[in-house]
């Protein structure tokens, strides 16, 4: 069977769900005004500097797929605080990294600086949690609650970790699941609830979000190492620069143990300057390192389709099993 392009595919699944991001890119521009005028145009910058909008299109999906209605006012609003929770993350991130471009355009904190984006990101957790609680649902408030707290700590985390070359493939998933796929589960069992799903529709999709999540971010970690800059529209081969170590050097590292110097090399320095990218492209290449990490990356996928067989048959589960695919096929 043919495989439908990335782009065609993507197409397909946001299609169904078109007028619904359209309101919360609405709903989003009227949960960022605000009467401090630095807000205001931070928010307006942030917003325009566009994204997929992957996370509140998984909760839109999801209210669908569990019997709900995604054009609830209500529901749209709940999806937008989760591209909230989401942007707030990437200004806070940007900041740990010192990155200075994101989505092809300055970072906030390049732009604007490091303590004005600080509390730009501070405001939006805060003002996420401000409209979630319109909702007076506790196990709503408690799955953002347990979301945020998780993500800070995998951000502490790999701080703690920053330069080892000695991670293991545990501790690197720990860390991953932390800082990103818990907040794909979470956005998957809010959309459950919204649309009034049991305990089996809520546990699905929550199972459906954690190994989306997981698969996203070893599919972005390995674009990161393998992509040029032009095409993630961000730096890439930073995370090593940074002193974080993937998944394709975990593997490369058990295969050949000699590579560690040169990993150790780039991150000491800061640069590929003494060890080019290109070469330990290659040693991941021919060692099958980089094969094991998409693999690793296709299982993570194949679980997340299969978590949704309990749900019943709809347009809505169907793009939420393609997902997946658009996700490995990604290029960006």
């Amino acid at each position: 069977m043919a495989i439908e392009e990335p782009h065609i595919l993507a197409r397909r699944i946001f299609n169904l769900i078109a007028t619904e991001l359209q309101m919360v890119e609405a709903e989003f521009e009227r949960q960022a005004r605000s009467n401090v005028q630095v807000i205001s145009y931070i928010s307006d910058y942030l917003r325009a500097s566009g994204g997929k909008r992957v996370r509140p299109a998984l909760v839109l999906l999801a209210t669908y797929a569990a019997g709900g209605d995604g054009s609830r006012s209500n529901v749209i609003r709940m999806a937008t605080v989760m591209e909230f929770l989401h942007t707030a993350t990437l200004v806070h991130d940007d900041i740990i990294d010192n990155a200075e471009t994101r989505r092809n355009r300055a970072s906030v904190n390049s732009r604007f600086g490091n303590q004005t984006a600080v509390l730009m990101g501070d405001w939006l957790y805060m003002s996420a949690f401000e409209t979630s609680l319109a909702e007076r649902s506790l196990p709503i408030l408690d799955i953002l609650t347990s979301v945020t707290r998780r993500m800070t700590e995998g951000e502490l985390m790999q701080l703690t970790l920053l330069g080892r070359a000695d991670l293991t493939e545990e501790q690197y998933l720990d860390i991953l699941k932390r800082k990103t796929a818990y907040l794909f589960s979470a956005c998957c069992e809010i959309g459950a609830i919204m649309g009034g799903g049991g305990s089996v529709e809520q546990s699905a999709l929550r199972d459906f979000g954690l190994n989306l999540g997981t698969a996203f971010q070893l599919v972005d970690d390995l674009l990161d190492f393998t992509a040029d800059d032009e095409t993630l529209g961000k730096a890439a081969g930073v995370d090593l620069l940074e002193g974080k170590v993937t998944l394709p050097l975990i593997y490369l590292l058990q295969k050949d143990s000699s590579s560690r110097r040169a990993i150790q090399t780039v991150m000491r320095e800061g640069s590929y300057a003494e060890v080019p990218r290109a070469m330990l492209l290659d040693a991941a290449e021919k060692t099958g390192a980089l094969a094991h990490a998409r693999t690793r990356a296709g299982e993570f996928a194949e679980s997340a389709v299969s978590a949704l067989d309990s749900l019943p048959a709809s347009p809505y589960r169907d793009a939420l099993q393609s997902l997946p695919t658009f996700i490995l096929e990604r290029d960006r």
